[in-house]
């Protein structure tokens, strides 16, 4: 495989535009952003959260289910670096007018951080943290800056409000993924 940046060759990287989540309900995991409040966005990333401490206490977590599936662990390790992402952008957001994220390839980010090689009790730990400080910065954003912008290297733009929705999709989604459940 020939690229510019390093990805696992049996993962098929994730290309997919997942904004229209934001407009309608995911056929796989349910979700349904237009059902979703702003402001509970950082209750139900909690909630979220407090899931993945058992997902990676399981014998299996570091397992892929198959060769071309990420193992429990890499999905967790994906959701602690997606709160990160988030938390950044947010804050960008709340400090800029109309920010241009730096852009994230989460497949090369697992190869990187040697997701499937890492620790998952360390992993649940710094998951439910990273998770906790992104449910905070939420939880203090002023009533009048939901709106405010910001915009993705590939032109996508976001509100807060639209960019919290999104974030949580994105972690109901994989908790979906290693546990058949939305949490």
């Amino acid at each position: 495989m020939t690229s510019a940046t390093p990805h696992d060759p049996l993962i098929e990287p994730d290309t997919k535009d997942w904004t229209w989540v934001l407009e309608r309900r995911c056929p796989e995991c349910g979700f349904d952003a237009g059902e979703v409040d702003a402001t509970e966005v950082a209750r139900r990333i909690d909630r979220n959260a407090a899931a993945w401490p058992e997902v990676l206490a399981a014998p299996s977590a570091a397992r892929r289910p198959m060769a071309t599936v990420w193992a429990p662990l890499e999905y967790a390790c994906h959701v602690r670096d997606v709160h990160l992402v988030f938390a950044e952008r947010v804050e960008a957001m709340l400090a800029y007018d109309d920010p241009a994220f730096a852009n994230w390839d989460q497949d090369e980010a697992a190869v990187r951080g040697g997701y499937a090689g890492q620790d998952p009790v360390r992993v649940a730990r710094d998951l439910v943290q990273a998770a906790g400080a992104v449910s905070a910065l939420y939880r203090s954003v002023p009533d009048g800056a939901w709106e405010r912008s910001g915009r993705r290297s590939n032109g996508s733009v976001f509100t807060i409000s639209s960019l919290a929705r999104y974030h949580l999709h994105d972690v109901v989604h994989h908790l979906w993924d290693v546990s058949g459940t939305a949490g």
